[in-house]
């Protein structure tokens, strides 16, 4: 990469969907919340559904599915007590990824920005991401997660950095929304959203990153 330059001075990652592929855990995760209240499983044909759980922050999947239960309260208070951990096996890191962040490392900061708000700590321990990003921005440390562009315009922030300095890379419409509203490149990791491009494979970030000097 010596004879390349970077096009950004950061690159910023969303977590689910995009560097790991968390579908089966996140269905598993509001399924016990459901047997909990003696409700049924989620219908995994619910595109709908799908999309929230997928994208969303934790308070407001919650909200989604049971803000007109009766025991609105106690589904909170028992999904706080379900550990990352017992949900680790069923997420899988998405193929290239680290691969991609090793030729970008060194040439431009790396982030991340998230709607989980508490398991990103452990996250980057258990799948050895420990010393690839200089920050990391979750739901916990925001009043208004994504689709609000308040976590993307606190990355911007920490580094200082303006908007075109940046690029965002997503798969759902919440991370578009908060691009969008922050003012900062997106690209679009395997779905239809449109962005400065759509890519398949983390490798194909590096042509998008950098360009001759």
């Amino acid at each position: 990469m010596s004879k390349l330059k970077s096009r950004y001075k950061v690159v910023i990652y969303d977590c689910d969907g995009v560097i790991l592929d968390s579908m089966e855990s996140n269905y598993i995760f509001y399924n016990r919340v459901m047997e909990f209240l003696g409700r049924g499983e989620i219908d995994r044909d619910d595109r709908e559904a799908k999309r929230v759980l997928h994208t969303y922050s934790f308070n407001n999947v919650m909200e989604y599915f049971f803000a007109d239960d009766l025991r609105r309260e106690e589904a909170f208070q028992f999904a706080k007590t379900i550990h990352y951990r017992d949900l680790m096996p069923f997420m899988k890191m998405e193929d290239g990824f680290v691969s991609a962040l090793d030729q970008l490392k060194g040439h431009t900061s790396l982030a991340i920005c998230t709607n989980r708000a508490t398991s990103m700590e452990m996250i980057i321990e258990d799948f050895g991401l420990t010393g690839y990003f200089e920050y990391i921005m979750t739901a916990a440390q925001v009043t208004n997660p994504k689709p609000h562009p308040e976590p993307l315009l606190k990355v911007l922030k920490h580094f200082g950095v303006e908007p075109d300095e940046a690029l965002f890379i997503g798969d759902g419409e919440v991370d578009m929304q908060a691009a969008q509203g922050a003012g900062v490149p997106f690209i679009s990791y395997k779905s239809d959203l449109p962005g400065l491009a759509r890519i398949e494979h983390h490798s194909e970030i590096v042509r998008h990153v950098f360009s001759p000097v």
